[in-house]
């Protein structure tokens, strides 16, 4: 059988999973990472079922599972510490087939980038698209060391995706969604907390605490674009969110300043024409960014990168044929999830007190309706399942049984 190589470029967690879900289907696959490590920043990132059974189809998913910290409960609050909607991961579990994780995404790109064989990855690599290939003429990248040729070229290059621009120049770039956010990992607070997220005025809080015993937390607020605190990210955190209910206060005490990360949210101006070109497919940020809002931008990243593997599988690895199949499937279903979160994030932002009256009072309601409003917002996202047989079809009941 004829070789066939893979190119990605981005080395996050969408390239990577794409990367172990090809090389494990037999392509040789070279990771591009414009970065000189794979160091990603330090934060956490939830891993809903449909991430995790994702996994499962390249035998990745028990590993997942064992280095993501499991939640017993959790829920949505009021600064004042009132909740206003309570869950469990059983419940998660019930109701899509699997519980939420949470994992330190540094730990995830080493898990992930173990599973590729020695010089897979190169770092300190920035690439260039410089023909997406066609019928008969495969596509080319250039790279530092040269010219590299491939059967497939998997742009993963994020929000502001050089591959994206090359494929569909006249395309309008992701906007700012007028919020930023902060993210941070500390030791843990003296005293324990469940999961939460604590909605605010134009404020928005969460607090989640991983497997290894730190504590991952987020922050949000209106900000204009670019902005930065002239005294400090974190002495900004302070003003904003020092008194609100444990734990927050003792998170924010036991920050390092140099451990905030501010980041602007972008969201996908409009959906692409196709996320594929030639024999280049986009998958991830590149493809159709969102805000965080249904913790689904990575959930979604690794989605696209196991269909585009199972695709070319059934497509003998021909991306003629896999690559418009790649396309009818995640386009709708991906810019789905970026609308809704787009949704959310707007009823996070609120910041007129009658307004945030009024939500209150209906979440309440909404919630004394029926359990779980916080697991119904992902009903139709969570529960989706990959498009082959996982290989360890037992995994996701033992994981249920251990909750």
């Amino acid at each position: 059988m004829r070789e066939l190589r893979a190119v990605v470029i981005g080395g996050g967690i969408g390239g990577l999973t794409a990367a172990a879900a090809l090389h494990h289907g037999g392509w040789t696959v070279t990771v591009l990472e414009r970065a000189a490590a794979l160091e990603p920043v330090g934060a956490g990132i939830a891993l809903a079922a449909n991430a995790l059974r994702a996994f499962d189809t390249f035998g990745a998913g028990d590993a997942v599972r064992a280095l993501s910290g499991r939640q017993t409960e959790g829920g949505l609050r009021l600064p004042s510490g009132r909740w206003l909607s309570r869950t469990s991961n059983e419940a998660a579990a019930e109701r899509f087939g699997g519980p939420v994780l949470v994992a330190h995404r540094a730990e995830l790109v080493g898990l992930l980038a173990s599973r590729l064989p020695e010089g897979a990855v190169r770092t300190g690599a920035p690439a260039t698209l410089v023909d997406a290939g066609g019928p008969g003429r495969p596509a080319r990248v250039a790279a530092p060391d040269g010219d590299l040729e491939a059967d497939l070229v998997v742009g993963a290059d994020g929000i502001r995706s050089a591959v994206r621009g090359t494929l569909f120049p006249h395309h309008p770039a992701p906007h700012y969604s007028g919020l930023t956010a902060w993210r941070m990992v500390v030791p843990p607070p003296a005293r324990p907390f469940p999961a939460h997220e604590t909605w605010g005025r134009g404020l928005l809080w969460g607090t989640v605490p991983l497997g290894d015993g730190r504590v991952y937390a987020y922050a949000q607020a209106k900000a204009a674009a670019g902005g930065r605190a002239p005294d400090g990210e974190l002495a900004l955190l302070r003003r904003l969110f020092g008194d609100w209910h444990h734990p927050v206060p003792d998170i924010l005490a036991a920050a390092e300043p140099k451990a905030v990360l501010r980041n602007d949210i972008h969201t996908a101006a409009a959906p692409l024409p196709a996320y594929h070109r030639g024999r280049v497919a986009l998958l991830g940020d590149a493809a159709h960014p969102m805000t965080p809002h249904l913790g689904q931008g990575g959930c979604q990243a690794v989605e696209d990168a196991v269909v585009l593997a199972h695709l070319l599988a059934g497509a003998d690895g021909d991306p003629a044929r896999a690559l418009p199949a790649y396309t009818r499937q995640r386009l709708p279903r991906t810019m789905d999830v970026v609308r809704r979160s787009a949704r959310v994030g707007r009823l996070t932002g609120l910041s007129s007190a009658p307004a945030c009256a009024l939500r209150t009072a209906a979440l309440a309601v909404v919630d004394c309706l029926g359990p779980g409003l916080v697991l119904r917002g992902l009903d139709g996202v969570a529960d989706w399942r990959p498009p082959v047989h996982p290989y360890a079809a037992q995994t996701e009941s033992r994981s249920q049984e251990a909750l």
